[in-house]
């Protein structure tokens, strides 16, 4: 009896391993493009905050963004304006920003109405904006909280309400622009690569030889 029992409890743990190694290997891999997906809707506070400043060029208006100190936003301003500079800050490791005037200190946000309004605290999903490039270049600023709104400005620089807003019109896109004045890290005033030349050991000097002849 006890050779019997040992058999069938031998065979038990075969099965039981064999059923363990299938249902292991019918596992889907990870779908890495969800996990990027989900990880870039929620707020990261751990990681280093990348900060931009630019101004943002309305193509329907033909002027800039910005923050006013009554908390109003429109398009009507020109190349180099006080209240055309930006200051943006990611929220995620995606491409979530949040973006405020540098003058006046107001978050750019959007009511539940999709008026586009300032706020001093940027901290709701209100006032984080999703960039996304588009085909001609043109980046569109999609609202985190409402996933089908967007930031939009008329012919005359006038905010439109983000329920009437659609990627393809021409008034959701933007072209990012450097304030007035501010020139682009020019690659002299970065410091050249230092190649350094190590001698080459006794070591070294045998492979080397080796392998040529």
């Amino acid at each position: 009896m006890r050779a019997i029992s040992s058999r069938h409890r031998y065979l038990l743990l075969h099965l039981f391993a064999m059923c363990y190694y299938t249902q292991v290997t019918n596992q889907s891999p990870p779908n890495f493009t969800q996990h990027v997906s989900e990880q870039s809707k929620v707020t990261d506070r751990m990681s280093r905050r990348l900060i931009r400043v630019y101004q943002l060029y309305s193509r329907t208006s033909g002027k800039h963004v910005q923050v006013l100190p009554n908390k109003k936003i429109n398009a009507m301003a020109e190349d180099g304006d006080v209240h055309a500079k930006l200051i943006v800050e990611t929220d995620t490791f995606g491409s979530r920003v949040r973006i405020k005037g540098a003058e006046t200190g107001f978050y750019i946000c959007m009511t539940k109405r999709g008026k586009l309004i300032g706020k001093k605290n940027g901290q709701g999903h209100d006032c984080i904006f999703t960039e996304i490039v588009l085909e001609n270049n043109y980046t569109a600023l999609r609202n985190a909280r409402f996933e089908s709104w967007y930031m939009a400005f008329t012919r005359r620089g006038r905010p439109r309400k983000g329920s009437r807003t659609r990627q393809h019109q021409r008034e959701v896109h933007f072209m990012k622009r450097l304030p007035r004045g501010q020139q682009p890290a020019h690659s002299s005033s970065h410091r050249a690569f230092d190649f350094i030349h190590y001698p080459f050991s006794q070591r070294t000097k045998r492979a080397r030889y080796s392998s040529e002849r």
